[in-house]
């Protein structure tokens, strides 16, 4: 049992038959009346982002969530093949548990979140940013745009599609927030 004042992101709570994790909170103490919680919550079995608001000092139960470490090994039929990096287990996950999946290529490590209670896999985090080769983009002209953040599509060796800026082409390595699924940043050879 916690209560709001032991509220930080990331604290994993059983909320109306379901866990979440709280993306972001505010206490709130208005001019009149009882001071407040307002929250941001994401459910880590369906992904919504809900609000909702806790009277100041209410118990709430907390969820005892475990990140482990993982390689992906491969994708099939079946799902995405994970291998936990200490005791060498594999483990299937489903393709909807996994957010910007197809920014994932094989040998990458993740992070599984995993309910310690039940061992049930709740979600798979991606690095914030991951290197990936482009293997096509169209050439980029110069002088045809008034901005200089002017972008075009491609495709990444894992089959992704981003936008990168203009100067970038095919064979490129890059670096792509997952977050997001935006260019960052050019990799240095």
């Amino acid at each position: 049992m916690a209560t709001t004042a032991d509220f930080r992101n990331g604290l994993c709570l059983e909320f109306n038959n379901d866990l979440y994790s709280i993306v972001q909170f505010q206490h709130v103490k208005p001019g009149k009346g009882p001071a407040f919680v307002r929250t941001k919550m994401k459910s880590l079995t369906t992904g919504r982002v809900i609000e909702n608001t806790f009277s100041a000092g209410v118990k709430v139960n907390t969820a005892r969530v475990e990140r482990r470490p993982y390689q992906f090994l491969y994708s099939d039929d079946m799902g995405y093949n994970f291998m936990h990096l200490e005791t060498f287990e594999q483990i299937i996950i489903q393709p909807d548990m996994i957010e910007n999946a197809d920014l994932m290529k094989e040998g990458q490590s993740v992070e599984i979140v995993v309910h310690a209670d039940t061992e049930t896999p709740l979600s798979v985090d991606l690095p914030a940013f991951v290197e990936l080769a482009i293997t096509y983009t169209e050439p980029g002209e110069k002088g045809n745009t008034a901005s200089t953040s002017a972008q075009k599509p491609s495709e990444l060796e894992t089959g992704a599609k981003i936008m990168v800026p203009l100067f970038i082409d095919t064979g490129e390595m890059i670096k792509v927030d997952t977050r997001d699924r935006s260019y960052a940043e050019r990799v240095k050879k």
